[in-house]
């Protein structure tokens, strides 16, 4: 995480965690003249609602427009983690051990900058995959982006594989459209966005 978007995360969380909700992370993607500034929050116990996330975009865009820490036209955008949830620390990575997930990293391993594996530990901020090949340890600074993979059958969204398939070769990728993505509570809702001058 660089310091620009560590800063804006720290100067936002005040305001996420008086609505008793957590601001899991912030992304900032810059774009010729503009830029979006994409927050993720979660809800402890519960699905995050519309309402958390229009909630969030009023309170955050009155500190944005306090301090200011975005000089050229941005769009703020606040959404929920999804079932494809981003992982910003690596006490988030602790807490999804035995989940998979795949990383972009900044500086590449053994030539690899992409990597997709099973989460087996965290210990401070060192984090053990386990890919198809290795177990891997990698150091979070250099983790770029992570995402967790969503078991699609565990979802009830796929059917599980039987033992007849286990022995098959995988089949060729679909050229289909794939269907609707669905946020934590199954709404397929667009995030809350805002245009910033």
């Amino acid at each position: 995480m660089s310091n620009r978007i560590a800063d804006i995360a720290a100067m936002l969380t005040p305001s996420v965690e008086a609505l008793q909700l957590e601001l899991l992370g912030v992304e900032l993607a810059a774009s010729g003249t503009s830029a979006l500034l994409r927050l993720y929050i979660d809800a402890p116990g519960r699905t995050v609602a519309i309402e958390d996330c229009e909630a969030v975009s009023r309170e955050v865009s009155a500190v944005l427009d306090v301090n200011d820490p975005i000089a050229s036209h941005y769009t703020l955008e606040v959404s929920s983690p999804g079932i494809d949830r981003p992982l910003f620390t690596a006490a988030q990575f602790g807490k999804h051990i035995g989940e998979s997930v795949k990383v972009t990293l900044q500086i590449p391993l053994n030539g690899r900058r992409r990597l997709q594996g099973v989460i087996v530990g965290v210990e401070g901020d060192d984090i053990t995959l386990r890919t198809e090949t290795a177990e891997v340890s990698l150091q979070h600074a250099n983790i770029e982006k992570a995402r967790l993979v969503p078991d699609w059958a565990a979802l009830g969204l796929a059917p599980e594989k039987s033992s007849l398939d286990k022995g098959r070769a995988p089949r060729k990728k679909d050229s289909r459209k794939p269907g609707p993505s669905f946020n934590d509570n199954g709404a397929d809702r667009p995030p809350v966005t805002e245009q910033k001058q």
